[in-house]
């Protein structure tokens, strides 16, 4: 991709179980921030949303909410622009539409919605934005697992996995981003 403008990442509200989780995602953060790249993330100060948000502090950000959990993620108001929807599912879009790729990293349910819905909407046409997974320590090894099993059983097209693209670090994400 030639110089994405705006970054849109998924990750978890949870720091996970091992220290390279929250690493990878305030390397991403300052990655982002050092690329004078826009970050577009769910505005919480929490788990590796907020590593995210506080590596790209010096940058500029986007950070989208809904309203129901702005005391439960401790949504930020230090960016550069705020937005407080009605529901998760508004939140995804607006996170979406501002955004010209999107990177998932390691999370738990909300992550895997985020990232279902945005493959779905690339496997129906209604994007193009890469998609790419950033694989601390291969967490996202069992989800491409699925995804090549699914097609192997018939229920996707093996374009499906074209949509996708695992980076093992954040490294090889700012090449892929590029």
């Amino acid at each position: 991709m030639s110089n994405p403008i705006s970054v849109c990442v998924f990750c978890g509200s949870r720091p996970g179980l091992r220290p390279t989780y929250a690493e990878a995602a305030k390397a991403t953060g300052e990655m982002i921030a050092r690329r004078g790249w826009r970050l577009v993330y769910g505005a919480g100060d929490v788990g590796l949303m907020g590593e995210v948000a506080r590596g790209a502090s010096a940058g500029k950000s986007l950070g989208v909410i809904p309203l129901h959990l702005m005391a439960r993620e401790k949504g930020r108001r230090d960016l550069n622009q705020f937005v407080i929807t009605e529901d998760m599912h508004e939140r995804k879009k607006v996170m979406f539409m501002n955004s010209d790729a999107v990177v998932v990293l390691p999370g738990g349910a909300g992550s895997l919605d985020e990232f279902f819905e945005v493959l779905t909407w690339r496997q129906i046409g209604l994007h193009e934005k890469p998609i790419f997974l950033l694989d601390t320590e291969g967490y996202w090894q069992p989800l491409l697992a699925l995804l090549d099993h699914s097609i192997r059983e018939g229920f996707a097209e093996p374009s499906l996995r074209e949509f996708v693209t695992a980076v093992p670090d954040v490294a090889a994400l700012e090449a892929a981003l590029g």
